[in-house]
C-alpha cells in the first residue's frame, strides 16, 4: 500500500502519536460507525478498555484524555489543546459526554475507561475495545482497533488484509517502490530524484497544488512548534516535575553569540536545542506535528529548521523536497518494518525518524539517490537495538534529549553520506529488516510498557 507524506506527518496534539492521537482517532471512528450503522441514536452508555502498552503506560501518555476527547467528537488535527483540557475537565465534572459532540449521555470514566493489564490483544501491542449499549443494556456495537504508531489505526481485518486508514492502493502512483532497492532502480530508470518520484506519486491523488500547500502547511505548524516552545518555562505535567530547558538555551545561546563567544560546535546546540523544544511542547501537550510519531516529533522539525537558519540559500523548495524525500523513506521503513515504539522499541521512532531527516536533509542539499539513500541507512543503523523505556511512562525522559541526539545524528549521517559517492556496503533495506528482527526479539519490557530500562532501573536508584 503507498502511503502518502500527509498520513507520516499529521498535525495532532501531545504527548504520543500512538497513546494519544491514536485512541482519539480510534474514538472517532467508532461513533462515525455507530452513526453508518444506524445506532447513534439508541446509545445510551460507552465502553473502552485499554490493552497492552496503552493500559501499562496509557495515562502517563494521556490515552485516557484521548479517547475521551474522541468519543466527544474531538479531532486532534484542529482541537486547540487548552480546550482539550477544559472539556474533559466538564466531562469529568458533569459526569456526561456529548457523544459525538451532540448527545449527551451518562460518563464516569471509573466504570466507562478500563485499563486492562492482562495480556495483550493478538493483533497489536496497542490495542483498544469500544462497546456502545442501550437503554436495557444490549450490546449495540463492537470494535477493536490497533493503534499501531504514528497516529495510524487499525482494526483486525486492516491488519490482516495491510490496509489502514490513510492508505491508498499501490496501483494508484506511477512510482510503487515498497523498497529502497526498488526505489533506486526506479529513479535510475526515470532520472528522477527521490522527491520527484515522491511527489509525483502523490500528484496521482491529489492536485498539484494541494500537495505543495499542504507541504508548506506542515512546515509551518512544525516551526510554530518550535518557536513557541522556545518562549516557554517552567515545568512539564505529569508528576517528574521535569523543567522546560529550551528557553534557557536559547538565552544562552543568544547570549555567546552577541559576546562573540563562539565555537563551531555550537551549531549542535542549536540543532539540539530546535528538537528539545519542540518535544518539551509535545511533553506538555501541546500542538505537533507526528513526524513520524510524537515521541520522535522534535528530529525531523529540527533538521529542517537547521536547514533554513544555518545552510546558505535554504529556500522553500528545499523545504519541500526534504519532506517528500524523508517521507519517501518513512514510508519504506513503515512497510518493511515499523514505527512504533510499543512493537520494535525507541530504534523504530528516534530511529526512524532520525533516518528520515538525514535523507532528507541530503535530498535538499542535492545530494544523489544514493547518497539520500546511505545517509537514511546511516541514521538508522546507528539507533539499531535503542529501548523504548519512558519513566512514569511519559514522554519526557529519555524521550526529548534522545530526539535533540537523532537530530544531530541525522545531520552528521548526511555530512558522512555527502562526502561519498553513495555506495555503501549495508543497504537500507538491510537495516530496515534488522530493525524488525530486532524488534521481533525484544523483550516487551523494553517497548514502551516502562517495566523495564531507565524506567525502573532510574527509580530504582
Amino acid at each position: 500500500m503507498f502511503l502518502s507524506v500527509f498520513d507520516l506527518f499529521k498535525i495532532g496534539i501531545g504527548p504520543s502519536s500512538s497513546h494519544t492521537v491514536g485512541p482519539m482517532v480510534a474514538a472517532a471512528r467508532f461513533i462515525e460507525m455507530l452513526t453508518g450503522r444506524g445506532v447513534f441514536d439508541a446509545v445510551q452508555s460507552v465502553r473502552c478498555s485499554l490493552h497492552g502498552s496503552l493500559a501499562w503506560t496509557g495515562k502517563g501518555h494521556a490515552s485516557d484524555r484521548a479517547v475521551i476527547l474522541g468519543l466527544a467528537g474531538a479531532r486532534p488535527d484542529s482541537i486547540d489543546p487548552d480546550d482539550a483540557f477544559k472539556l474533559v475537565h466538564q466531562i469529568d465534572a458533569e459526569l456526561e459526554i456529548p457523544l459525538g459532540g451532540t448527545r449527551r449521555i451518562p460518563f464516569h470514566r471509573d466504570d466507562h475507561l478500563i485499563f486492562d493489564f492482562g495480556p495483550p490483544l493478538p493483533g497489536h501491542a496497542n490495542g483498544m475495545i469500544f462497546a456502545a449499549f442501550g437503554g436495557n443494556g444490549d450490546m449495540l456495537a463492537e470494535q477493536t482497533y490497533y493503534s499501531i504508531g504514528g497516529g495510524f489505526v487499525a482494526t483486525a481485518e486492516e491488519l490482516d488484509n495491510k490496509t489502514g486508514a490513510g492508505s491508498l492502493p499501490q496501483s494508484e502512483v506511477p512510482y510503487p517502490f515498497n523498497s529502497a532497492k526498488e526505489m533506486l532502480a526506479m529513479g535510475a530508470a526515470s532520472g528522477l530524484t527521490i522527491a520527484d518520484m515522491k511527489l509525483a506519486n502523490e500528484c496521482a491523488v491529489r492536485e498539484r497544488g494541494e500537495v505543495i500547500e499542504g507541504l508548506d502547511r506542515l512546515w509551518k505548524v512544525m516551526r510554530t512548534c518550535i518557536t513557541r516552545g522556545l518562549g516557554q518555562d517552567g515545568r512539564l505535567p505529569g508528576g517528574l516535575d521535569v523543567k522546560r530547558r529550551a528557553k534557557a538555551i536559547l538565552q544562552e545561546l543568544e547570549k555567546n553569540r552577541q559576546s562573540n563567544r563562539r565555537f563551531d560546535h555550537d551549531i549542535m546546540d542549536w540543532i539540539s536545542l530546535y528538537a528539545i523544544a519542540v518535544n518539551e511542547e509535545n511533553a506538555a501537550g501541546g500542538t505537533v506535528v507526528t513526524a513520524p510519531t510524537n515521541g520522535a516529533a522534535g528530529i525531523i522539525p529540527a533538521t529542517l529548521r537547521y536547514y533554513e537558519a544555518f545552510i546558505p540559500d535554504a529556500n522553500q523548495d528545499g523545504i519541500r523536497t526534504f519532506l517528500l524525500a524523508a517521507s519517501a523513506i518513512g514510508g519504506i521503513i513503515k512497510h518493511n518494518a515499523s514505527i512504533s515504539g510499543a512493537e520494535v522499541g525507541c530504534q523504530g521512532e528516534v530511529g526512524s525518524a532520525s533516518a528520515m531527516a538525514a535523507a532528507g536533509l541530503a535530498a535538499a542539499l542535492g545530494a544523489t539517490n544514493m547518497q539520500v539513500e546511505n545517509a537514511a541507512e546511516i541514521a538508522l543503523e546507528h539507533h539499531l537495538g535503542m529501548t523504548c523505556d519512558p519513566i512514569g511512562g511519559l514522554v519526557q525522559i529519555p524521550c526529548i534529549e534522545r530526539n535533540a541526539m537523532g537530530a544531530v545524528k541525522a545531520v552528521n549521517a548526511c555530512s558522512l553520506a555527502m562526502k561519498g559517492d553513495g555506495t555503501h556496503f549495508v543497504p537500507l533495506d538491510a537495516a530496515i529488516k534488522t530493525m524488525k528482527k530486532t524488534g521481533d526479539d525484544m523483550r516487551s519490557e523494553y517497548k514502551e510498557t516502562s517495566q523495564g530500562g531507565l524506567a525502573v532501573n532510574v527509580v530504582e536508584c
